[in-house]
């Protein structure tokens, strides 16, 4: 996998693209995008909200999070089952939050957090590393949940007693072939991250206490599972801060970092377009992808979830068309970033062997998303279910973010 990494007008670019220049992974962080996903805040709590059992809280910049009683911590722990909202917050309180799902204004009118349009944040932190998610209010080491392979959280099991040096640890599935000394390192380096945040705990007035990963830490920590070939940065300030991260997090990549400046492009994305990147990135604006086949999909988003149709093309074998179609899918929803619930119907099968193989197919191309996504199965109508918990922003706010930055 070669990554690469632009600084362009009105924002930060991370594409991960394969060996046959096609992009598996596509992070962007418009530089108008004020609330990041990951961020850490003193903010104050200005209301209850006890018919719901949250509260809303001041973060500045004009900004609210939207934090529900699931997410309140006491001392680090969940307050005592029966407890409301009420009894445990009152409104003028500090709290230490985290947001969880950032919402930024883009002038669409849409309701993608209920009636209210904030950030939902937590009171249960966490930070992230390369192979480590540092949680300080626990007690022990654990595994991370995402990861449903049993011979994996075997091999990750074992490794938990290897590294008591440190507490508080959640192992990503790329610490399975890690060193036990590089976890411990990295662990300490999130520790003393934390310790670092711990000094301004006594603010007083909403304050940001540290930006959450941006595109190329989140790009560079969701594919350390796999192999990176290259590391290729448009400038010498992004040169310098991927060596920074890499210096703490990534030590064995830091000879894969390259700057190679390219000027005098027909679109001024430089890296982009001598790797003719700029046609997928078109496509990412539309609907309708082919598939290799001949076959193809169209995307639609609606109101409550998004649905995906798979059409037939000249392979007249459909469960050839469909295990493409897996594939793909996975793969927009993935680089569009598109969460919640996502309904496709793919070509009519009526073996349930063939079935089960799209199924399969399905799941093995979800498993690589840093996301949580997951195949529930199919309905009696032969339609596929699917749910992603996304983190940051669509690709579509994204770029409407910018767009209007730009305006």
């Amino acid at each position: 996998m070669d990554i690469l990494i632009e600084d362009l007008d009105e924002s930060l670019w991370a594409v991960a693209i394969d060996k046959k220049n096609i992009i598996q992974n596509l992070e962007i962080d418009p530089f108008s995008e004020i609330i990041r996903w990951g961020s850490l805040y003193m903010a104050r709590v200005d209301r209850i909200d006890a018919a719901n059992g949250a509260a809303f809280v001041d973060l500045g910049f004009g900004f609210d999070g939207y934090l529900p009683l699931k997410n309140v911590r006491v001392d680090g722990k969940s307050p005592a089952k029966g407890k409301k909202i009420g009894q445990i917050l009152r409104a003028g309180q500090m709290v230490m939050v985290q947001v969880k799902t950032p919402y930024n204004p883009t002038g669409q009118d849409d309701q993608e957090h209920g009636t209210s349009k904030v950030s939902r944040v937590s009171m249960d932190i966490a930070l992230a590393g390369r192979f480590l998610i540092y949680t300080p209010f626990a007690t022990e080491n654990r595994i991370s949940k995402r990861i449903e392979d049993k011979g994996l959280r075997k091999n990750l099991k074992a490794m938990l007693k290897d590294i008591e040096d440190i507490q508080g640890c959640i192992l990503r599935s790329s610490a399975a072939h890690c060193q036990t000394d590089i976890l411990v390192r990295e662990g300490k380096i999130l520790k003393a991250m934390w310790d670092s945040i711990l000094a301004y705990d006594g603010e007083e007035e909403p304050t940001l206490l540290m930006l959450g990963p941006n595109s190329v830490q989140r790009t560079l920590g969701d594919l350390s599972v796999g192999q990176i070939d290259s590391i290729v940065v448009s400038t010498q300030e992004l040169f310098e801060d991927t060596e920074e991260w890499c210096d703490l997090f990534a030590p064995d990549l830091m000879t894969k970092i390259e700057f190679r400046e390219v000027a005098n492009t027909r679109s001024g994305m430089g890296l982009f377009e001598i790797h003719d990147l700029i046609g997928q990135f078109e496509q990412l604006l539309h609907p309708y992808v082919v598939l290799p086949s001949g076959g193809s999909i169209i995307i639609e988003d609606t109101a409550a979830m998004t649905v995906v149709d798979v059409n037939s093309g000249a392979d007249k074998s459909k469960l050839n068309t469909n295990l493409e179609a897996a594939k793909e899918i996975a793969r927009q929803i993935r680089i569009r970033n598109i969460g919640g619930i996502v309904m496709a119907d793919f070509i009519n099968m009526k073996a349930t062997s063939q079935k089960n193989k799209v199924v399969k197919a399905l799941e093995e191309a979800l498993s690589g998303d840093p996301c949580t996504a997951v195949c529930h199965g199919v309905t009696q109508l032969g339609v596929f279910e699917v749910s992603r918990q996304r983190r940051t922003p669509t690709l579509e706010d994204k770029l409407t973010m910018m767009e209007l930055t730009e305006g």
